[in-house]
């Protein structure tokens, strides 16, 4: 079994001790960077964790550069970028952040513009469990949970933090009377009947590249991750709702329990690939075609809603940049997805996934108690999936995505991508990804999934983002709306500084202060007032002493209320 490498040359195999939090790593040379050359491809990984990428990086053939280089081809970040970094970008550059992208990548704002999405188009968004934003929809709630009493009906609940991030836990409810009113939570119905392997409960995770937003591109990738629970799944009830390994199927809530199964093959143990998957559901003659579909639906009817943000603040980073020109942006996301019992997916809305953190924070959570591992939770739509490593069948899933995701962007030197002619890029046949068509040349292959070539199915989907646009417009002309109502947008500076400072002067009346008097501080750097100032103090000079300090406290006065 093969070992972390520890120098630049390999000593030699040794037995991996999986039960430390040493990551899985290939047993792969370390390249030694070299002199950057002319036309070299280059990479920015300094703002990564994870050694996969580098070693991705290093079979790619791209150089590696110092932390500080801000001109290399590809830039990788774990975390979102600002904006103004994508502004300052070169168009032979590439980022592996879109803007916009937190539109479906917080738990809050996913639930929001999949709401308005759902009153559009409540057919077409059926992926999605019902769910309410607190407090806005507090009061719908309750009036829900009473027609469920009517009708002598219990449903289990998932209630969770608004913001998605290091919150105030999650909890699986069935009484919703005792749940705060003023609270931000997101509250979602709970699918009680998933399919099960072996009597537990499971999620997949499916990787997707977005390689452009203007116009839209995405590719699915063939092969991800099964994560089950470690204890046999039963209905929730009274009695197990707070059992986090039966109702949990995340990786950092169970591999703390003493059954969980580290495995190396991929047919085996707590975490197990997708392609093994797709060959369980093919054996038990279920129909994958339709499973695949379904889950490309998903996803493409997913991004649709974020396709009006992120194309607005991509535009708004690349002015004056025509549709169709190279994207500097691409994202691999990771899709969270749980089949019910019928294989139809529901995306998982924010649900119980471990933010990304090294292997110090890791092990430190390892030691906390079990029930504070509710509090690292995530949206299930990840913007910046964890490439840890510490299995190898996460080794070999993560590092085809990479691979993969790297040969699709097609990244060329930045000599010969400033000469290229139009006609050599047309011609080109292999798109990247190693793609012919649709499909990739890699270990596990890939699909176009937008645009798709059945012409029904495009149009389908060009009719939702044409509502999804509107919902989009809609809602900036409302805000927009809101601005033009709100009276101080229709003052002069001049009439609202007045209007501060009678509140200022009403305010000393209330306090039982003598008013103060008001008015413009001459300016003793103008010719003009310095005169002024001279007479006055010529003036003041022959007045008497109660004159003189009333006319110093008045100066004081005015000096207190300069600005600073």
């Amino acid at each position: 079994m093969p070992s972390l490498p520890q120098e630049r040359v390999i000593q030699g195999p040794s037995p991996l001790d999986l039960n430390k939090e040493l990551p899985y790593q290939s047993t792969m040379k370390r390249k030694v960077r070299k002199k950057k050359k002319k036309g070299t491809i280059t990479a920015n990984v300094a703002g990564t964790k994870f050694e996969i990428v580098r070693l991705v990086i290093d079979e790619m053939g791209f150089m590696k550069t110092p932390d500080e280089d801000e001109t290399s081809n590809l830039i990788w970040y774990d975390s979102a970028v600002q904006q103004e970094k994508i502004a300052e970008l070169q168009n032979y550059q590439r980022i592996n952040h879109f803007p916009g992208m937190g539109e479906i990548c917080r738990k809050d704002f996913l639930a929001r513009n999949m709401t308005k999405m759902i009153k559009s188009r409540p057919l077409d968004y059926t992926f999605v469990p019902r769910t309410w934003i607190f407090p806005a929809e507090y009061t719908q709630f309750q009036n829900y949970m009473k027609e469920l009493k009517k009708k002598r009906k219990q449903k289990t609940f998932i209630v969770k933090p608004a913001n998605g991030a290091m919150g105030h836990g999650i909890s699986l409810i069935r009484n919703g009377d005792k749940l705060p009113s003023q609270d931000h939570l997101i509250v979602q119905e709970y699918i009680e009947k998933p399919f099960l392997m072996e009597g537990y409960k499971f999620d997949l995770r499916i990787y997707i590249l977005v390689t452009s937003c203007d116009p839209l591109k995405i590719f699915l990738y063939h092969d991800g991750l099964v994560r089950m629970g470690t204890e046999k799944y039963i209905p929730p009830n009274e009695s197990n709702l707070t059992q986090l390994y039966m109702h949990l199927t995340n990786y950092s809530v169970n591999k703390h329990n003493e059954r969980f199964e580290r495995d190396e093959t991929e047919n085996k143990g707590s975490k197990r690939s997708i392609k093994w998957f797709t060959e369980f559901l093919q054996a038990n003659q279920h129909d994958v075609a339709k499973f695949w579909s379904d889950i490309s639906e998903l996803v493409v009817k997913t991004l649709i809603v974020a396709e009006p943000h992120v194309l607005h603040a991509y535009r708004m980073c690349r002015p004056g940049q025509p549709p169709g020109s190279e994207s500097v942006c691409f994202e691999v996301l990771g899709f969270d997805i749980l089949l019910d019992r019928k294989l139809k997916p529901w995306l998982l809305e924010g649900q119980w996934e471990g933010r990304i953190q090294d292997e110090k924070k890791q092990s430190l959570h390892k030691r906390e108690h079990l029930s504070r591992v509710f509090k690292t939770v995530e949206s299930r739509i990840n913007r910046a999936p964890s490439f840890g490593t510490d299995q190898k069948i996460d080794y070999d899933v993560k590092r085809g995505v990479l691979l993969n995701a790297l040969k699709l962007l097609n990244i060329r030197k930045r000599d010969s991508l400033r000469y290229e002619s139009r006609s050599q890029r047309k011609n080109t046949k292999i798109d990247t990804w190693g793609i012919i068509g649709n499909f990739c040349l890699s270990d596990s292959y890939c699909r176009r999934i937008y645009p798709p070539e059945d012409k029904t199915l495009l149009e389908k989907y060009e009719n939702l983002l044409a509502v999804a646009f509107q919902t989009f417009l809609s809602g900036r002309a409302a805000s927009f709306q809101r601005e033009l109502n709100n009276p101080l947008k229709r003052m002069k500076e001049e009439d609202i500084l007045d209007l501060l400072e009678q509140c200022e002067i009403d305010d000393e009346k209330l306090m039982g202060k003598t008013a103060k008097p008001r008015g413009p501080k001459p300016l003793s750097a103008m010719p003009e007032s310095s005169e002024i100032m001279k007479r006055q103090k010529y003036s003041s000079s022959d007045s008497s002493p109660g004159s003189g300090s009333s006319s110093s406290e008045s100066e004081d006065s005015e000096e207190r209320r300069a600005p600073q």
